[in-house]
């Protein structure tokens, strides 16, 4: 079965280009696309894509908030965003609101399908840069009530990883060990630490 996804943006030339680079990728179709949010809101929960790509700069009500409005109607549903915003204020918001991701639009093409791909199998993708800020947000808080000393050194190693931004395919090729075997690892950090998204576990981890 392919991987449905949907665009929200209000760039058309930008929009199409997009949808021709889902449709041309292996075990990926566009169904739908929209050029604001307003209207997604409304096309989405019945199109019931696996992904969204997101804008957050659109006319009227903006990425964010659609996202916040969208994720009640539509739990299941993955959102990562695609926007040229990389403040922190903005990653948040986004975070915060739903979002499984965030990605910039200068992300080139084979990087966004292998993040895509990412989302589809649990993981939360950011770019490298991206990640280094939510780092950096992270670091300047104070300590945590909930220490990481219960996670195993490799364990550690993992989630070190996933603080700097790396793709699960990447944590594998640094550490030489499977895909398989570091999502296993992701799924135990996780569930040690009692948290759902990457963004939680690297925040837990960076104030240990």
């Amino acid at each position: 079965m392919p991987m449905n996804v949907s665009i929200v943006e209000d760039n058309e030339q930008l929009r199409g280009t997009l949808a021709r680079v889902l449709n041309r990728a292996e075990g990926f179709k566009c169904v739908s696309q929209y050029g604001d949010a307003e209207t997604a809101l409304v096309g989405l929960p019945k199109d019931r894509p696996d992904v969204v790509l997101m804008d957050i700069n659109l006319p009227g009500m903006n990425g964010v908030e659609c996202v916040r409005r969208l994720k009640p109607q539509a739990p299941q549903m993955q959102i990562v965003m695609l926007t040229v915003y990389e403040d922190t204020e903005n990653i948040f918001n986004a975070l915060a609101a739903g979002a499984a991701g965030y990605l910039l639009k200068r992300t080139k093409s084979a990087e966004l399908i292998e993040a895509l791909k990412e989302v589809q199998r649990g993981g939360s993708p950011m770019t490298t840069h991206i990640a280094r800020k939510v780092t950096q947000s992270f670091q300047r808080v104070g300590p945590s009530s909930q220490p990481t000393e219960n996670l195993s050194e490799r364990e550690q190693e993992v989630l070190d990883c996933l603080s700097q931004g790396f793709l699960y395919k990447e944590i594998a090729e640094k550490l030489g060990i499977s895909y398989e075997t570091v999502h296993t690892y992701i799924r135990r950090i996780y569930e040690k630490l009692q948290v759902r998204t990457r963004t939680e576990a690297v925040a837990k981890f960076l104030r240990r």
